[in-house]
């Protein structure tokens, strides 16, 4: 499987050709771009062209975009809403949606194959109108990114409304037969386990995030820093038919080495580099 990694770990910084360089020299055959506007400003013309000039040059195929969570510079703290495609709110759900619809023009300049989605917030509690909502949403987006190339995935997150239950309900329910999932190993573990989440979704898997955690905190870290079983995670992985990348989205605040952790790390997952 390819090795792959999100520019999440250097999502205060805003992203440049050396930040794409440096994970290049960490191994990652392919790339995941956070929309953050601090980071990658998918509205600003000329920082999308830099950003695709890279991925031109350098023959790196770019797995995937990460939809935006905020649609401020500062991640929601001058007190916007988040993005959010189940809020209850219609009026903020079609904001939330037209945001996410200008990072899927990306496209047009920067190609990508898949769009990473939430589906509402950290935490949220499960509201029948709010999946209802949100699965009206994902048909809408999925609508507008197929004739862009690019195929809708959603990921598990820890609220009630994106269990890996819910997340297969509303793909065969809606027959989303082009929608996804990118399974999120750190999120599974913290809000159930990592091995019967994925077998629920197993058949829809399509791209991952990798990253470890204690349990307590949604932490973001390298493989082997908390306490996930990394030995049974890449074991399912490979039963996984779609063969998805193994992509790590890691908080990289205090990481000076990003390069040397990102070649440990595949290492030790036991991927060749």
């Amino acid at each position: 499987m390819l090795r792959a990694m999100s520019t999440y770990v250097g999502v205060t910084e805003r992203l440049h050709p050396g930040m794409l360089d440096e994970l290049v020299r960490g191994g990652a055959q392919t790339i995941e771009i956070f929309c953050a506007r601090q980071h990658f400003d998918y509205t600003n013309k000329s920082h999308v062209r830099e950003i695709a000039n890279w991925f031109k040059s350098s023959g790196v195929p770019v797995n995937s975009l990460h939809s935006p969570m905020y649609s401020d510079t500062d991640w929601g703290h001058d007190g916007s809403h988040s993005v959010n495609i189940a809020d209850s709110d219609k009026r903020r759900r079609i904001e939330s949606t037209d945001e996410i619809k200008r990072a899927l023009e990306v496209a047009e300049v920067l190609p990508f194959r898949f769009l990473v989605q939430h589906i509402g917030d950290a935490g949220e509690s499960y509201d029948e109108r709010k999946f209802d909502a949100a699965m009206s949403t994902i048909e809408h987006l999925r609508a507008f990114a197929k004739p862009l190339g690019v195929t809708m995935l959603v990921e598990n997150i820890p609220n009630e409304l994106s269990t890996p239950e819910k997340l297969l309900e509303m793909i065969r329910t809606s027959h989303f037969d082009d929608v996804g999932v990118c399974f999120d190993f750190g999120h599974a573990h913290i809000a159930s386990a990592v091995a019967p989440d994925f077998e629920i979704v197993r058949d829809y898997v399509r791209s991952t995030h990798v990253h470890d955690n204690d349990r307590g905190h949604d932490s973001h870290l390298w493989p082997g820093k908390g306490t996930i079983d990394w030995k049974l995670a890449m074991e399912l992985l490979k039963t996984a038919p779609h063969i998805p990348p193994l992509l790590m989205e890691i908080n990289g605040n205090d990481e000076k080495d990003v390069a040397g952790s990102m070649q440990k790390a595949f290492r030790n997952l036991g991927q060749e580099l």
